[in-house]
């Protein structure tokens, strides 16, 4: 075999010729039911390896969108260079799926590994390469974004805060602030999807499919549920959450009492006064966070101290970072990196949870022998972060933590109710890409338009949008899931009904219900996705019965949190 670096870092300058003989190695060397084990673990080994290259690169990336040399070292990675991977990968597989060998332990990989045989095409190396090129054209876009704000041009999440102001003509401008570069960009964005959303029709074609629905749902190795299943959470949340967001927003306008609730109210703390920023910057929110975790789990805190400790967390907002958050796996060293933009707001504390959810997912399933192994279906990673956010909620009040008592209740309140609006959001996102792919219609940049205001009208009520469509326009074209990581967003639904039957069982036994979390975590992908709820203490489903039942429980704790408060005059 030829040798690879010490290191994925010193690897990141690397060009398809120098990871190409890997590859070759792989498939000239013998290969037989005695030598499948150490076969698979040089394999497994080495895209590892190479895996960790790609992250590290993007990495460098996200956190300078305006460093020339970032930007060519992870374009040539995802353009160039994991494309082909992804190639000689299948004709691994193939070798693999041939020998007919039974491996324990790689029943869902081997499952996996034969979708992705059955719909790749050598057609779609070069498609998929362009693609990954028109995502990079959208991080740049996005990530150079600023506001004017008092004199200044700062970054879009540095205006969060403002969103929560007492002052409502504050929370206007900082909300329309952060919404105008999105209007601006309107055109260029949507020539960018029109060529996206034309590259992946292809690629679907290509595969022998309708449409790319069709595709991806193979792609994303959905072997548990169907589109119509998705149309059930549609359904099922139209009718058991949206009622209660109404609800919502009604209590919201009359604490605010105001007419109508416009889009720049739906933030402000309707049950105090200013909020105090909960940490200072992302060094404090750091310190904080780690009495969070170790309150919760000693090992979940050794975890976080782990990263901490070895600079894996990338937490505040500047100008050149790239929007958004994300935990990225280092699948060679085992360790997961934290990527977000921190301002200050309940929100960033949130994200960190979440995020901290993908990243102790990572930790529990690195033991496990197989790369392939590790990694299990997004709505698996997304219960991970999800519950994560439920379960450590009652470690942030005390001393050297977010919140006092009052303010504890204050943004529980908050989240709570963000779970409820997440999932009519979840359900809007989710029902406009599957227009988009699925409907003639979706290539004409103005029906987009016209078909996400309809759909928000369906999803998104209680708020009064008159005299701002552009605005509400623009709220699907800074949805980055939507340009970069087309139908990865019903696993977020999925994922939250998952985790609210976790905190279900935290509430009676918060112990328990850590460590069937954690043991859930350490299957990896080893088990079916019905099977790794089952293991968390959840039931995977879409019918409306279940969500209805979540809501309930939801509302109820909202009632018991509202009665702690004290009553002002």
């Amino acid at each position: 075999m030829p040798q690879l670096p010490p290191t994925p870092a010193e690897f990141t300058a690397a060009t398809w010729a120098d990871v190409e003989p890997h590859y070759r190695a792989l498939a000239e060397r013998p290969l037989s039911a005695d030598t499948v084990a150490d076969w698979l673990a040089e394999w497994s080994r080495t895209e590892s390896f190479l895996s960790e290259a790609a992250s590290l690169a993007m990495i460098a990336y996200t956190q300078d969108t305006g460093d020339p040399a970032k930007e060519a070292a992870n374009l040539r990675w995802a353009s160039e260079i994991l494309p082909r991977m992804e190639e000689q990968s299948v004709a691994l597989q193939r070798r693999l799926v041939a020998l007919g060998v039974d491996v324990p332990g790689l029943e869902t990989t081997l499952r996996r590994f034969r979708t992705s045989i059955a719909i790749f095409r050598e057609a779609n190396v070069p498609v998929v390469s362009a693609l990954e090129g028109l995502s990079a054209e959208y991080q740049k876009a996005t990530g150079g974004m600023l506001a004017e704000w008092e004199g200044e041009r700062i970054p879009l999440p540095r205006l969060n805060p403002f969103l929560k102001a007492t002052d409502r003509a504050v929370r206007e401008r900082a909300w329309r602030a952060t919404t105008q570069p999105y209007v601006d960009a309107r055109d260029t964005l949507a020539m960018l999807f029109d060529t996206m959303l034309a590259r992946r029709q292809e690629v679907a074609r290509n595969a022998g499919f309708a449409d790319f629905e069709q595709y991806v749902f193979q792609a994303k190795f959905r072997f548990d549920y169907t589109p119509a299943d998705c149309r059930r959470f549609h359904a099922g949340v139209e009718r058991a959450v949206i009622p209660a967001v109404r609800r919502l927003n009604e209590e919201r306008r009359r604490a605010l009492g105001v007419a109508t609730l416009r889009p720049w109210d739906t933030q402000v703390d309707i049950h105090g006064g200013e909020p105090e920023p909960p940490f200072r910057d992302g060094a404090d929110l750091i310190a904080r966070s780690r009495g969070v975790f170790h309150d919760l789990d000693a090992q979940l805190g050794t975890w976080f101290d782990t990263m901490a400790d070895e600079g894996r967390l990338d937490l505040d907002s500047r100008k050149g970072k790239a929007p958004g958050g994300y935990c990225d796996t280092l699948a060679f060293s085992g360790r997961p990196f934290i990527f977000m933009n921190a301002a200050g707001v309940f929100d960033d504390v949130n994200t960190l949870l979440h995020e901290a959810g993908h990243a102790f997912h990572a930790f529990a399933a690195h033991p496990i022998p197989y790369l392939w192994q590790r990694h299990p279906g997004s709505e698996a990673a997304e219960l991970a972060s999800m519950s994560m956010e439920l379960l450590a909620a009652p470690h942030l009040k005390g001393d050297g933590r977010f919140f006092d008592e009052e303010g504890w209740v204050r943004v529980r309140l908050e989240h709570l109710e963000d779970v409820l609006g997440s999932l009519a959001h979840i359900a809007s996102v989710d029902c406009f890409q599957s227009w988009l792919y699925t409907d003639g219609a979706g290539a004409d940049p103005d029906a987009r338009d016209r078909q996400w205001l309809a759909v928000r009208e369906r999803f998104e009520q209680g708020i009064d949008w008159s005299g701002l469509e552009r605005e509400r326009t623009a709220r699907w074209y800074r949805q980055l899931h939507i340009f970069l990581y087309p139908f990865y967003y019903i696993e977020y639904g999925i994922a939250q009904l998952g985790a609210l039957q976790v905190w279900r069982h935290s509430l009676r036994d918060p112990a328990e219900a850590v460590r069937r979390y954690r043991s859930a975590l350490a299957l990896g992908a080893t088990a079916p996705l019905p099977a790794i709820y089952e293991a968390a203490g959840a039931r995977l489903g879409f019918d409306e019965a279940l969500i209805e039942e979540l809501v309930g429980l939801v509302e109820q704790e909202m009632d018991r949190l509202r009665a702690q408060l004290p009553v002002r005059a």
